[in-house]
């Protein structure tokens, strides 16, 4: 018997014109977005369907955009009939889309989670323009070895792995001066470095300021306990009581993602087919290199909604 997983993409997911056309297909996606610019007291729907990019790339306007894309194309989903409430046997999401993923399991409402995740957004924009970070893609290496690479250049700065993406995929972030000894270093490690174009060092000890104005947050957040398990990304355990999820969600500002091991712990638990909902296919892409065998649907436009029908 089949047991489905619903994950949702992170930051870095957005492109201009994401959910316009789920919207328009789907008055239950469209009214999503109003009661997002309701919420926020500005036309974040517009900066979705419309740009300009530069705008939207920002971390305070990415975050917002891609959990209410998300939610509009799984409230659209449940309308369509595409799937039920009680189909999905758990829920993660990668850094931001924990905080999907915790909505949808009824953990927070929707107003609740978007306030939640545009003050998120405001936190780690201010910590990046405080500091001078960055962060690089290591391809080919494992943890072992991404530890040593950020010890060798510890001299020139605090770096250390930030995301755990699947095989062969970690992100390294911290001080800009250690990233960029770091992909100088790359050839020694046989490994291929990628700067990211990013606003600054996610999942570091520089998002520090974000994560202690982040705390107060969270603690007034009105969370319940899930109804459907939700992943955490910090220990790939699953979230279980008001509190833990507050911790966790505090913890995650600061430390690495653990996607690959989200992902292998749901498989261990049974789940054998993935739904990525949300703008994008990162996670798809990721999913073929965590575990091929796994069964991954796409749903990130109209278009994907009816194929699934």
């Amino acid at each position: 018997m089949t047991m489905q997983a619903a994950i949702f993409p992170g930051q870095g997911a957005q492109l201009v014109g994401m959910g316009r056309d789920v919207a328009e297909a789907h008055p239950v996606a469209a009214e999503t977005f109003a009661q997002a610019d309701e919420v926020l007291e500005f036309k974040l729907s517009k900066l979705c369907f419309e740009g300009p990019a530069e705008r939207l790339n920002a971390t305070d306007i990415q975050q917002p955009a891609i959990f209410t894309t998300s939610v509009a194309l799984f409230r659209a989903g449940l309308d369509a009939g595409c799937f039920t409430a009680d189909s999905f046997a758990a829920m993660g999401g990668l850094s931001l889309g924990e905080y999907t993923a915790l909505h949808l399991a009824g953990a927070l409402s929707f107003a609740d989670a978007l306030r939640l995740v545009a003050r998120r957004g405001q936190l780690m924009q201010q910590a990046c323009e405080a500091s001078t970070g960055g962060m690089v893609s290591l391809l080919g290496l494992d943890e072992e070895q991404a530890l040593k690479l950020c010890e060798r250049v510890a001299d020139k700065g605090n770096v250390r792995p930030a995301n755990f993406n699947c095989p062969g995929q970690i992100v390294i972030s911290g001080d800009k001066t250690a990233c960029e000894a770091a992909v100088e270093l790359a050839g020694e490690f046989k490994t291929r470095a990628i700067p990211l174009p990013v606003a600054g060092a996610f999942h570091s000890e520089l998002m520090r300021p974000a994560a202690e104005g982040l705390r107060p947050e969270l603690e007034q957040a009105a969370f319940q306990t899930t109804k459907t398990r939700v992943i955490a990304n910090v220990d790939a355990e699953y979230h279980t009581d008001p509190a833990a999820i507050r911790d966790s969600l505090y913890r995650q500002v600061l430390n690495p993602v653990r996607w690959q091991a989200c992902i292998e712990r749901m498989v261990a638990d049974g789940c054998d087919e993935f739904w990525e909902i949300g703008p994008n296919r990162h996670l798809t892409g990721m999913m073929r290199k965590i575990n091929r065998k796994m069964k991954t649907i796409n749903v990130s436009t109209a278009e994907g909604l009816a194929a699934v029908l």
